[in-house]
């Protein structure tokens, strides 16, 4: 019996042969993760083990992306408490306000992550690094304070569900699209500690941008991790991008899958998550009159270059509609630079939006756009959860940037192609 892309990479990172699903195997890792709210719980589990130093000072990484810039005292003191931690064991990968990006989106654009590379995290959304050809994983904080202190960390070898994808993607639908599409078919639950594998002819018009979004949200129907076959468009970001030797890995022809999905991309059409769940999704067609008050495009889903480049096209000349609020947060300090370049920026004030610094803030509803009682938010994050992003009895729409941004000129949910044949 062969193995999938996962199997292969445990297997090569136990020193084994061959692994099989629900093997114990223990493993190296290559890089170990932690942001502001996660890592001041896996230091001091760090130092409940009597460790004294990391196991390798270039291969932890610790962002402050959730409360930063801090929003009060007691974000601050966690800050400070890892900031410390970083400056004593001398961690090579810390990132502090003025260097930090949403820590999903910065580690990709360091190189700190390649193809074949494992990595944990103390944050559930860890898997995005799949869209590499990676396995990576959300743990919990005790798990990272461990493998910062050994390098190793324990994995039960998952089975695997395959999704091949075929066809082009038309108009606005995007890798958002894709995965809430994919979701809403399978369920939260859909995936439950499997591996979501990604392949297919359909891969090449799916862009990097593209896979990191779907792989990030991986998470939202219960798997593993979600990992996508490594190509030209794969080796031509990790030869951009990363520091260090990395190795692709491809599922053998007789990997055993539990289930497979055959998916004709130029089918599926902009879809939309309704609360409370990702995967209670609607097509754009099925929406219905949802009118909205606030939108938020960014996060390690959707804040990266490519998606501030959708939501300008969209909004270029037009302007927010009066009463709706619309935050935008580009994913790092670069790409915060490079759409400064570009002019879209100026685009997003002069239509009436906000900018600001890199940040996870409204995504779990922690600052920087926080919903009030019976307040509906178009989001481009990963969740929709009841209070996710504040009141218990606000509501979030996840949805691609391009829905968002035509919602926020409308403040309804709005198809894109509705608003530009309306000019």
């Amino acid at each position: 019996m062969g193995m999938t892309m996962t199997q292969k990479i445990l297997a090569a990172h136990a020193g084994l042969d061959k692994v099989e699903p629900g093997q114990l195997v223990e493993a190296d890792l290559d890089l170990v993760l932690g942001n502001d709210i996660t890592a001041p719980v896996a230091i001091r589990e760090f130092q409940k083990m009597g460790a004294n130093k990391v196991y390798d000072k270039s291969k932890v990484a610790l962002v402050l992306d959730h409360f930063t810039p801090n929003k009060d005292i007691k974000a601050a003191e966690q800050c400070r408490f890892v900031r410390e931690f970083a400056q004593r064991m001398g961690v090579e990968n810390f990132f502090d306000v003025g260097e930090m990006g949403i820590e999903h989106c910065l580690l990709p654009e360091k190189g700190l992550v390649g193809p074949g590379d494992l990595v944990i995290g103390a944050d559930s959304h860890t898997c995005t690094y799949g869209a590499l050809g990676a396995f990576s994983t959300g743990v919990g904080s005790t798990d990272m304070g461990a493998g910062m202190a050994t390098g190793k960390c324990w994995f039960k070898v998952p089975t695997a569900i395959k999704f091949v994808l075929r066809g082009k993607p038309s108009g606005w639908v995007s890798g958002k699209d894709i995965i809430l599409h994919i979701i809403g078919m399978i369920g939260v639950d859909g995936a439950l500690y499997k591996s979501m594998e990604f392949m297919g002819e359909g891969l090449q018009n799916i862009s990097m941008d593209g896979r990191f979004t779907m792989a990030n949200m991986a998470i939202e129907a219960g798997a593993k991790n979600g990992i996508f076959m490594v190509d030209e468009k794969t080796m031509e970001y990790a030869r951009a991008h990363s520091k260090k030797p990395w190795k692709a890995y491809e599922p053998d022809d007789d990997a055993v899958y539990d289930e497979a999905y055959e998916i004709d991309l130029s089918k599926i059409r902009p879809t939309i998550a309704f609360p409370h769940l990702p995967d209670n999704t609607r097509t754009i067609d099925e929406a219905g009159d949802v009118e909205i008050h606030q939108v938020v495009i960014g996060s390690c889903t959707n804040g990266r270059l490519e998606d501030l480049r959708v939501a300008a096209k969209i909004l270029k000349g037009r302007k927010v509609r009066r009463g709706v609020r619309v935050i935008i947060f580009p994913g790092t300090q670069k790409v915060y630079l490079d759409a400064l370049k570009e002019g879209l920026i100026e685009q997003f004030i002069e239509a009436g939006a906000v900018v600001s610094t890199p940040t996870c803030g409204p995504c779990l509803g922690g600052h920087m756009g926080i919903l009030g009682k019976g307040e509906r938010a178009v989001s481009t994050t990963n969740r929709n959860f009841v209070g996710r992003m504040g009141h218990t009895e606000s509501e979030v729409y996840l949805a691609s940037p391009a829905v968002a941004a035509a919602s926020a000129v409308t403040g309804r949910i709005t198809d894109p192609d509705t608003l530009l044949k309306a000019d």
